[in-house]
């Protein structure tokens, strides 16, 4: 894998994104963007750079999310501890025990834990039982309300698993927390920066919409700036290579996995075509996957005004919505050729063949 892709992926990995909280890894974007044309935002804080080829339309986006699943602050006990409401969908048992930053009132990153009952301290049923998350709390080390506030931890603050980026002892190999969505993030930052001095016949649009994990909420406003005629949807879905998953879609090192369904959106079955053909004819491995559960940006994205066909590429990731995930660099790289190829390729002629249903 490239050095300044991954020395990219992991500066995005360590920023703290909360939904509704994504200054830190929006901060990035728009340092790697700023050469690379004129950047600007929505109402809510997503971010859009505009890269003019050499016509006037189609325009492409390529969208990505900035904000990672994460908590917030409900309230504050007698006793210093921090109850909090989770942004985004989370399994209580991956959380107790774990390590978070509570970004606080002052701007700077207070630390703690989510605290765990030893197993001493519990009967036979309290162990076999997952703790839902109302029940769950942060400890700061402060021992009372007081203790809270000089702190400058505050309701309404965001929480964000604080975790290491590391490179494993077999090759190619990284671990990292909210690699859902920064390892899309960066896709997106690196496809624009590739295309600063490429000719490609069509205006690019990359998209850091925020609040993805709490509905996609950033997308639909983005898109009413962005315009698209066609989408490229960057994301990180879940590796499924794991025991007791017979039906696997995403396994690590496979290539990208393009996504035809989930619960929020159908792909364009002809751009998925078109995608599947280019990866063909570039050698590049591909996973194809329907998907019972989950959604990304597409499912706003594809309902701009009058639609907009969609796809939606994704790197894989194992254990993602955990503190930390694991992905396979070669699927990022290929990830990334696919995404720059398909670009160069999005002209105003194929985009229209994309909608002509009569």
């Amino acid at each position: 894998m490239r050095d300044e892709s991954l020395r990219l992926i992991e500066r995005l990995s360590l920023a703290a994104g909360a939904p509704g909280a994504e200054d830190e890894v929006r901060a990035i974007v728009r340092e790697r963007l700023r050469d690379v044309g004129p950047v600007r935002h929505d109402r809510l804080g997503s971010v859009l750079c505009e890269k003019s080829g050499s016509a006037p339309s189609p325009r492409v986006v390529v969208d990505c999310h900035l904000d990672e699943v994460a908590f917030m602050v409900h309230s504050v006990d007698a006793e210093g501890r921090l109850a909090f409401v989770p942004l985004g969908s989370w399994w209580g048992h991956v959380l107790l025990g774990q390590r978070v930053d509570v970004i606080g009132e002052r701007g700077g990153k207070v630390p703690g834990v989510i605290g765990a009952t030893p197993p001493h301290l519990l009967g036979n049923e309290a162990r076999e039982r997952v703790v839902s998350l109302d029940r769950m709390y942060v400890d700061i080390g402060a021992s009372d309300a007081a203790g809270v506030a000089e702190l400058g931890v505050r309701l309404g603050d965001p929480i964000v698993p604080a975790a290491e980026f590391r490179a494993l002892g077999v090759p190619h190999r990284y671990s990292g927390k909210a690699l859902d969505n920064r390892l899309g993030v960066a896709l997106m930052c690196e496809t624009l920066e590739a295309l600063r001095d490429r000719h490609h016949p069509n205006v690019v649009i990359g998209v850091g919409a925020v609040q993805e994990e709490i509905g996609l909420r950033g997308a639909q406003t983005a898109s009413e700036l962005a315009r698209p005629d066609v989408a490229l949807v960057l994301e990180c879905p879940p590796a499924d290579d794991l025991p007791g998953q017979s039906e696997r879609q995403a396994v690590l090192g496979r290539g990208p996995q393009i996504r035809l369904y989930d619960p929020t959106a159908v792909s364009n079955r002809r751009l998925v075509r078109f995608v599947e053909g280019l990866a063909s004819e570039l050698e590049i491995g591909i996973q194809l996957a329907v998907r019972r559960t989950g959604g990304t940006d597409a499912g706003a994205i594809h309902r701009h005004r009058a639609g907009v066909p969609t796809v939606v590429i994704g790197v894989p990731a194992r254990y993602i919505h955990c503190h930390v995930g694991l992905f396979d660099g070669r699927d990022y790289e290929a990830a990334r050729q696919l995404v720059i190829e398909a670009i160069l390729r999005l002209d105003e002629a194929r985009v229209a063949e994309l909608t002509r249903f009569d």
